[in-house]
């Protein structure tokens, strides 16, 4: 592999994982109005964590090769990832769920500004997260054939 298909195998997945999250700041931008911090915006569709590590073992395959140990390590920490944009994530959004429920039963009792509300949609559905493989695969595709 030459210096340059070494460069590209980390410029690609960090341009696709940018990619995706300008597609995610416009879609969430057009569902709820102009905010710069919708930028940086975790969660909803498409999930960029998704799209850079898929790009990452596309990317990894193709230059690198499926019998290789960076590609190995490429695939658990695709897997890693995703399980927590979607499972582990979820559960934290669940207990912030719980736990403002509970200071809303507790209104009067306890100084409410010492406990803000804390965010309940943390993670990502499944069809974010395959929102964000398809786009991280797809584009990841066009840019291999690009630089080819």
């Amino acid at each position: 592999m030459d210096s340059f298909q070494t460069y590209l195998v980390f410029l690609i997945p960090i341009t696709v994982g940018i990619i995706t999250q300008i597609i995610k700041f416009i879609l969430y931008t057009v569902k709820h109005g102009w905010n710069i911090e919708y930028a940086f915006t975790h969660g909803h569709m498409p999930s960029a964590h998704t799209s850079l590590v898929i790009s990452l073992l596309v990317a990894m395959a193709h230059y690198e090769g499926v019998d290789s140990g960076a590609f190995a390590l490429s695939a658990v920490l695709s897997f890693i990832v995703i399980d927590d944009a979607a499972r582990i994530r979820m559960y934290l959004g669940d207990q912030g769920r719980y736990l403002n429920m509970l200071i809303d039963q507790l209104k009067g009792e306890i100084d409410e500004s010492k406990f803000p509300r804390l965010k309940e949609r943390v993670g990502h559905r499944v069809s974010e997260i395959i929102g964000g493989a398809f786009i991280g695969f797809f584009l990841t595709l066009f840019f291999i054939y690009l630089f080819s």
